[in-house]
């Protein structure tokens, strides 16, 4: 079938208005009469209508594509100037090995030391840890001694297994009654005033501390090496004390023979140098382990040892 024919039947007069019903400026308007539409003219049209359309996508598209090459460009840029974090993937990274350490974070450094001795009164606060030598000599070594700027002269020294021998009626049992090992005892003078020192010794600290708080007059003054007989029968200056598991006590007076009293300031004052001295003695003792302990530590024990 030829175009131009088998259109609708409406004869000369066209369509119902008479009209095709092209707009203003279409070139098919007009009349239809008997003749058919130019088809080349309007593939022609159609042609170049598609043709513009593919030259407008073509030059957008290409605007894009600049764009997102101008968009890598600029990353790149960046990533090689080193401002900003590389955008790869973690396995693309190099290894932490391969990165120089920053200087400026010092690394932590750790010395392999032993741990610091137990401190000096928990050596002479229980007999299982108090090892070292015990003796009137080791707890009396020298033969003077200053005391709060008063110098005294050794002139005796004992030791006793029997602590109660060593000990007045009211001592004595207290120190019986708490299981006292041994009773040592130092006199020593300075200017017309003689003073015993006496250390007993027990099994831990919190026996010494009970025979603190139980003392009873007194401890026997001790003559000896030029000193006669003092504190028998006349009023003397007497002091107790603990420290660790040692009680230390002290009675001091004239070596004359005469009474101290109260207002005895010499004698009183005898009596505390002395129990200062037994105080620095027992502490040095326990100073004296740790300073070893420190030297040569304890092998810990291990699991089941015991």
């Amino acid at each position: 079938m030829s175009f131009g024919q088998g259109g609708p039947p409406w004869g000369s007069q066209g369509g119902p208005d008479g009209h095709w019903g092209g707009g203003p400026g279409d070139q098919n308007s007009g009349h239809l009469g008997g003749s058919a539409p130019d088809w080349a003219a309007l593939a022609e049209q159609a042609e170049r209508s598609r043709t513009r359309r593919r030259r407008w996508l073509m030059a957008g598209g290409g605007a894009l594509a600049t764009a997102a090459v101008a968009g890598i460009v600029a990353v790149a840029v960046v990533n090689e100037n080193g401002s900003q974090a590389a955008d790869k993937p973690s396995d693309s990274l190099p290894p932490s090995s391969s990165v120089p350490p920053d200087d400026k974070d010092p690394q932590p450094t750790f010395k392999d030391e032993p741990p610091p001795p137990a401190p000096p009164r928990d050596f002479i606060s229980d007999a299982s840890r108090d090892k070292a030598p015990l003796s009137a000599k080791t707890l009396y070594p020298t033969r003077r001694v200053t005391i709060n700027d008063h110098p005294y002269k050794l002139t005796k020294t004992d030791s006793s297994k029997n602590c109660a021998a060593a000990a007045h009626a009211g001592l004595g049992p207290v120190l019986t009654r708490n299981n006292c090992t041994a009773l040592f005892r130092a006199t020593y003078t300075h200017d017309g005033i003689a003073v015993t020192v006496g250390i007993a010794v027990f099994k831990d600290a919190a026996t010494a501390e009970k025979v603190k708080k139980q003392y009873q007059p007194n401890l026997v003054a001790l003559p000896g090496g030029g000193v006669p007989d003092f504190c028998r029968t006349v009023t003397c200056r007497t002091t107790a004390n603990s420290l660790g598991r040692y009680a230390y006590f002290t009675i001091a007076g004239r070596t004359d023979g005469q009474a101290s009293g109260a207002d005895d300031k010499k004698a009183q004052q005898a009596a505390l140098d002395g129990s200062n001295y037994a105080y620095a003695r027992v502490l040095k003792r326990g100073k004296d382990q740790s300073a070893a302990a420190a030297k040569s530590p304890e092998p810990e024990k291990s699991p089941g040892s015991d």
